[in-house]
């Protein structure tokens, strides 16, 4: 459970804030009345949520490249952050086939350069690096990672997130051991929710088919992932920044994830949609694309135990939503006031717990 009154007045600094998640992100702490700064590229799809979710007027905004060290800890020094999240990333695994060195320059020194920022501060107090489920040796077990299990993902992205995971974890070691600064990484599962519009990801590929009147492709049917609504792990993200702000003891490396219930296959996930959705269907149609992880879940048991955190929607709620977001968006209506009215439910129902 997170109250997001810690965040009024607080000032927070956002990589990666013109994305799908950080947008989001963004958007609850505007609400909670925190002093947002985010530093970014310009929003990575057309359309994008950023746009429509109006953000930009709301915050500092920086367009700006992570791999920019001067840039970043001008930025980051007016800003003057006690809270940091470090979402900016190349995030998607076929985009590192095709780019591993822009993945590995972004992933990987995009990290070390948002620590040197924090080293060379004497404000921070919490810092967050969103990384991925990905960075676990997948060996297809039938059982969820834990947090001590080897990290060394498979293919560029999701191995770059494992050494992103290890610098920040060498970091704490070297630079932060006494506690002044309070350090944690987040490993989320598969995020859906409305106003995701990138490519090859599997709902918003049901969007553009709903869009131009096809069926809904789907490459990988079998292949199980532990899918979540946005809002889980970024709630769950604020919960361990605020915890940790005055507790360092509470800092390490968490999952986020779903339960067990709530991880199936890509094709369960379409079905779920095109259910919801109505008069609209899947086939199946492999690309022989590059290899991708057939089965992957995660074991929370640390989060669960050391916070009291939980999921708070299933997978059919989750989908629910994200239709009701895309009507909204759809018939041209009114996208700030749906997100907010899906935050507000979602943390009315995380407050009650």
């Amino acid at each position: 459970m997170v109250k997001l009154e810690f965040f009024n007045g607080k000032n927070v600094f956002i990589t990666g804030h013109t994305g799908f998640k950080g947008t989001w992100l963004t958007r609850i702490l505007i609400n909670a009345g925190a002093n947002v700064t985010g530093y970014s590229l310009e929003a990575p799809t057309n359309p994008s949520l950023f746009e429509v979710a109006d953000i930009a007027d709301h915050i500092q905004h920086v367009i700006g490249d992570i791999r920019d060290k001067d840039k970043l800890m001008n930025t980051f020094k007016k800003s003057n952050p006690e809270i940091v999240l470090h979402l900016a990333a190349q995030p998607l695994v076929r985009d590192s086939y095709a780019n591993p060195v822009y993945t590995y320059e972004t992933n990987v020194m995009g990290t070390v350069n948002i620590l040197e920022c924090i080293r060379h501060n004497d404000v921070v107090r919490s810092f967050l690096n969103v990384t991925t489920d990905k960075v676990y040796k997948n060996n297809e077990w039938e059982w969820g990672y834990r947090e001590n299990e080897p990290l060394d993902g498979f293919d560029p992205y999701s191995n770059s997130k494992s050494c992103s995971e290890l610098i920040t974890h060498s970091y704490k070691n070297s630079y932060f051991s006494d506690g002044h600064v309070s350090i944690s990484t987040a490993r989320a599962g598969n995020v859906i929710g409305g106003g995701d519009f990138a490519d090859n990801r599997i709902i918003p590929d049901c969007i553009r088919a709903i869009r131009n009147n096809k069926d809904i492709i789907v490459r990988n049917p079998y292949s199980i992932r532990p899918y979540q609504h946005v809002l889980e792990p970024l709630f769950a993200y604020l919960m361990i920044c605020k915890e940790q702000y005055n507790n360092e003891n509470v800092s390490g490396w968490y999952n986020v994830g779903p339960d067990d219930c709530d991880c199936l296959t890509n094709g369960e996930l379409v079905d779920l949609f095109c259910k919801s959705w109505g008069n609209i269907r899947w086939i199946n149609q492999s690309d022989n694309g590059p290899h991708e992880a057939g089965f992957l879940k995660l074991d929370c048991s640390k989060i669960k135990a050391t916070f009291g955190w939980k999921p708070k929607w299933h997978i059919e709620e989750a989908v629910q939503k994200i239709i009701e977001w895309t009507k909204v968006y759809l018939n041209h209506g009114d996208i700030v006031g749906e997100m907010n009215r899906q935050i507000d439910i979602f943390k009315n129902k995380d407050e009650m717990k």
